[in-house]
């Protein structure tokens, strides 16, 4: 994985996740995108602890504000892949799990890298009654460095608007691990893609550690 993505995966935690799951479902995604991204920037700007790296304070803002806008079922499922339909429903709930974690841990470890970035929001167009849609924005970075689109892809379900994918700087998430899924599962199975992916969460810090 480039050092851009993963640099860029904390915007997923700062875009998206105030609101409540009612009133998300209510707005446009590119409003909710918008209006909640300003909600939880001011958060961090005004949190000390979390711009420390506070990773219990961190992992709190993730849990609440970012969790409920994400379908981590469908985002395994892509990710996964073709290999999906072989898994138990046993292993599809672990994978799940381990997915989530794995993405948690790293938006965790991200949010304290915000340094003053600025959101620029791409217009948007929407067909009445679309279900399906792309959220353009671009990272704008000081010091000159060069600026990161990310897209957001959101799914429309019965409790509001899902993400399902991010695509940043041109590669989608979900893309990007399906290679290092497909090639674990080709040489070992799902239990080792399961048991990998346990280990490595099981090596991140503990919510609970700072800094």
């Amino acid at each position: 994985m480039r050092k851009a993505f993963i640099r860029a995966l904390f915007m997923l935690a700062v875009f998206l996740g105030v609101t409540t799951t009612a009133v998300a479902a209510e707005i446009a995604p590119d409003v909710l995108v918008k209006e909640t991204a300003q909600d939880v920037l001011a958060i961090v700007k005004k949190d000390k602890d979390i711009q420390a790296g506070n990773k219990k304070k961190i992992y709190d803002l993730v849990d609440a504000k970012v969790l409920p806008h994400f379908d981590f079922r469908r985002m395994t499922m892509l990710a996964v892949g073709k290999d999906w339909r072989q898994a138990t429903p046993a292993q599809q709930e672990a994978l799940i799990h381990e997915f989530r974690t794995l993405l948690v841990r790293t938006y965790s470890t991200s949010l304290s890298a915000y340094k003053n970035q600025t959101i620029e929001y791409k217009p948007m167009r929407m067909e009445s009654g679309e279900t399906d849609v792309t959220v353009k924005t671009v990272i704008n970075q000081p010091g000159g460095q060069a600026p990161i689109p990310i897209d957001y892809r959101l799914q429309k379900n019965a409790d509001g608007w899902k993400v399902y994918d991010v695509i940043v700087d041109n590669i989608s998430l979900v893309t990007n691990y399906r290679g290092s899924f497909s090639s674990e599962i080709r040489k070992s199975g799902i239990d080792s893609l399961i048991k990998t992916l346990t280990e490595k969460n099981h090596k991140g810090e503990s919510p609970d550690s700072k800094g």
